[in-house]
């Protein structure tokens, strides 16, 4: 761990039950930053905001899906090195983390699967397993090996890049929208888009853990809903991907 990684795991105290960090502390402000820059959609809407907006949802939510998760995660899909990149890329402007914390953090969700040591499961609460785990580093590496379970990726002086300036993508984007567009465009492509595709994706863990329907009997709380699936591209279909975490497709039927 460097400098830097030592500064942001300096304690600064305990509040709300735990201890937190610089990084737990950081974490929140960015969130709370990005939730309240959505108090100006109404105020700041245009059209072209607003299809900026839905087309960056889109190409970053892909990056996501399509790269973070089925191909870097699990290997289920094999992608040309230059499209890897291109669509991991995409990912980190989510700002969801950098590829190689966002794969670590989901192998060991698989690998400890609703039990104590899943970093987001709603056996502890709702809350946690939603939004709460986000502001706790021990949730996500403490005491699971850290970043140990993506050593192919660490390899990869191009995932490195992106795990050391994770958070100046999206700023450098933001700095860009701003000059093209003004605030509307910070307002709707930044904050709109980035807090939705958020919740979109944390939705997983939470209600993804709780309601909807089993088909397959997995060990563990997963479950299939429709309207997830649409507002995840595809990652609604939770319990066949517990199933067959290994398949490029998530929907198993025709109509999913």
């Amino acid at each position: 761990m460097g400098l830097l990684g030592m500064f942001f795991m300096k304690s600064c105290g305990e509040f709300w039950g735990r201890t937190w960090n610089i990084q737990d502390i950081f974490t929140l402000a960015v969130i709370l930053a990005l939730h309240s820059l959505c108090a100006f959609a109404p105020f700041h809407f245009n059209w072209p905001a607003f299809w900026v907006a839905v087309t960056l949802y889109v190409v970053t939510g892909l990056g996501l899906t399509l790269c973070y998760h089925r191909s870097l995660t699990h290997r289920g899909l094999r992608l040309p090195k230059w499209l890897e990149y291109l669509f991991a890329y995409c990912g980190v402007l989510s700002l969801q983390g950098s590829p190689i914390e966002w794969v670590s953090n989901h192998r060991y969700h698989h690998q400890f699967t609703d039990t104590e040591k899943d970093p987001h499961s709603p056996i502890l609460s709702l809350w946690h397993s939603h939004i709460g785990w986000i502001f706790d580093t021990r949730c996500k590496f403490g005491g699971l090996g850290g970043l140990k379970n993506v050593e192919e990726l660490k390899k990869q002086p191009f995932y490195r890049f992106l795990f050391r300036t994770n958070f100046l993508r999206s700023f450098a984007l933001g700095g860009l929208l701003y000059a093209v567009g003004g605030f509307p465009f910070l307002v709707w492509a930044v904050g709109v888009r980035t807090v939705l595709l958020f919740h979109a994706t944390l939705i997983i863990n939470s209600v993804g853990h709780m309601w909807g329907k089993k088909p397959w009997n997995t060990g563990d709380m997963s479950t299939n809903n429709w309207w997830m699936s649409i507002i995840t591209l595809g990652e609604g279909w939770h319990n066949n991907h517990r199933a067959f975490e290994y398949s490029a497709r998530h929907g198993l039927e025709w109509w999913q």
